[in-house]
């Protein structure tokens, strides 16, 4: 049962009806609004002068700033989360779009191409920062491991896991193998560890490595070595960004030393994967908008998550990162669909 509603008086009314106008406004223009402007605007029978009265007053409670000498007004943090809580209309998805992104997340079967499909496509329809956190599982149990050859030094390791989940990673080694060397090397992975978890095959590779480094055959050992790559190239609790440039098209976020800290919070991942952990671990959507993340590199963006789920269980999260004036009507139904499609793509036949 909801709340009862509370009424409200008529100058809090007209206070919340400028509020959202401003925000709008300033969202889709990214300048400073005049009280002229925002009586123009707001459609209500107001004079700039009782306008600038009401600006004065949703000032005084922390909701608008003026920015340096201009005499118009933008949002604090503390704007946006009232207008994303009370007062923000989100806007339905045309079926065109709805459609796009559920081809695109159909082209492959491989799941990281799957993660990687959902963060291009949230990138490009949002033009901000896409991210889709890699799914999380109990466990990773091994099917099957095949080598092949792309280059000197570079290999692909196809992975089957789980029964039918397919990966594919590519891995530069220290030395050449050839095509032979690359099979006898599957058949030794296959027949001693195919049915056990990644996890633990990592950990039984390493304890023979160690055990048996000296009288090891040399292709033995460089099975090992190839082997102990793959495994530790598994990206659990990572993630996927696309679209990071996207942010260079708002003024507010051409601060060089600004977009050079939040790439390197990309790069470091540790400040980006704590709000996403804390995300997988919420009821529904979440939405930071600037300090609320806790990390003064986010301060001067939004970041908008959910979580994706298999079977009713959540596996990861997935959302936009973007300035803290993102069109919040549009994208949080952009987010929201995504992850429903991007669940039903990875749920088993």
């Amino acid at each position: 049962m909801g709340r009862p509603r509370k009424n409200k008086s008529k100058g809090s009314e007209r206070a919340e009806a400028l509020l959202k106008t401003l925000i709008e406004r300033y969202i889709q223009e990214g300048q400073p609004v005049g009280s002229r402007v925002l009586a123009q605007d707001s459609g209500l029978d107001l004079s700039p002068a009782t306008v600038r009265n009401v600006m004065a007053e949703l000032e005084e409670m922390g909701l608008i700033l003026a920015p340096h000498t201009s005499a118009g007004r933008v949002p604090t943090a503390k704007g946006y989360r009232m207008f994303v809580d009370s007062l923000l209309t989100v806007q339905p998805m045309q079926n065109t779009i709805i459609e796009t992104i559920k081809q695109q997340l159909s082209t492959t079967a491989d799941t990281d191409g799957v993660i990687n499909n959902a963060s291009s496509m949230l990138s490009e329809i949002t033009q901000l920062t896409g991210i889709v956190t890699l799914p999380k599982r109990e466990s990773t149990r091994l099917e099957h491991i095949e080598f092949m050859r792309l280059s000197a030094k570079r290999i692909l390791v196809i992975l089957v896991v789980n029964g039918q989940e397919i990966q594919n990673r590519v891995i530069n080694t220290d030395r050449d193998f050839s095509p032979a060397e690359l099979q006898q090397s599957a058949n030794y992975l296959n027949a001693e560890f195919a049915g056990q978890d990644l996890a633990s095959i990592r950990s039984k590779l390493l304890a023979s490595m160690q055990q048996a480094r000296d009288a090891m055959q040399q292709l033995m050992q460089d099975t090992m070595n190839i082997a102990d790559q793959v495994l530790n190239s598994s990206r659990d609790d990572d993630y996927v960004l696309a679209g990071q440039t996207n942010l260079m098209s708002y003024d507010e976020m051409c601060d060089i030393d600004k977009l050079r800290n939040l790439f390197e919070a990309f790069n470091s991942k540790r400040d980006i994967l704590h709000i996403l952990d804390e995300s997988i671990h919420a009821d529904g959507m979440q939405i930071f908008i600037g300090g609320e993340s806790g990390y003064q590199v986010l301060d001067d963006v939004s970041v908008v998550t959910t979580p994706y789920k298999v079977d009713d269980d959540v596996i990861g999260v997935l959302g936009v990162i973007g300035p803290t004036r993102m069109a919040y009507d549009r994208i949080i139904p952009i987010v929201d669909v995504t992850a429903k499609l991007l669940s039903s793509v990875l749920r088993p036949d």
